[in-house]
């Protein structure tokens, strides 16, 4: 059972620019047919990322089982725990949309899966996690413990890899 609800660390960037892939499309479908119930699969698949990384969230699945293996590409991987962290902030936007859209507040709705679609987009297309770099200011600020990730506190490992 612990297995289950664990997180990948690190997590294949590549995977993970597919799944905001995958949550860019979705956003964009809801915005464009404003229905609520485009929004169950995406609240779904961020609860089911954060609880079990791609285990039990059928677009995380299929990246990771399918698509990346697939790929002929060179993956580089990252630290989960900001990623876990990008996809809870995911869980608060996509769940307030479907409760705003299920309790008739439209407008709400709209604007905060357009912010949404923003941040997965910068994910999906240049590789910027905003959900990350939050992470880390939290860090730096004290609000999170560096021990929860320690590569993301000490970037000297990552710098040397980058050297090279």
């Amino acid at each position: 059972m612990k297995r289950l609800f664990s997180f990948p660390n690190p997590v294949n960037e590549t995977s993970a620019r597919l799944v905001a892939t995958g949550v860019v499309l979705q956003s964009i479908l809801f915005l464009v047919i404003r229905e609520w119930w485009v929004l169950v699969p995406l609240a779904y698949g961020f609860v089911a990322r954060v609880l079990t990384g791609p285990t039990l969230s059928p677009l995380g699945t299929l990246v990771t089982t399918v698509i990346t293996p697939r790929l002929s590409i060179e993956h580089s991987f990252v630290p989960g725990p900001p990623k876990r962290f990008a996809q809870g902030i995911g869980v608060a936007f996509s769940v307030t949309a479907l409760i705003a859209s299920l309790a008739g507040a439209n407008t709400l709705a709209v604007v905060v899966i357009a912010g949404l679609l923003g941040a997965a987009s910068l994910e999906a297309f240049a590789g910027y996690c905003l959900g990350c770099k939050i992470f880390n200011l939290l860090i730096r600020a004290g609000l999170i413990p560096e021990s929860i990730c320690e590569e993301c506190a000490d970037i000297t490992s990552r710098l040397s890899r980058t050297a090279v």
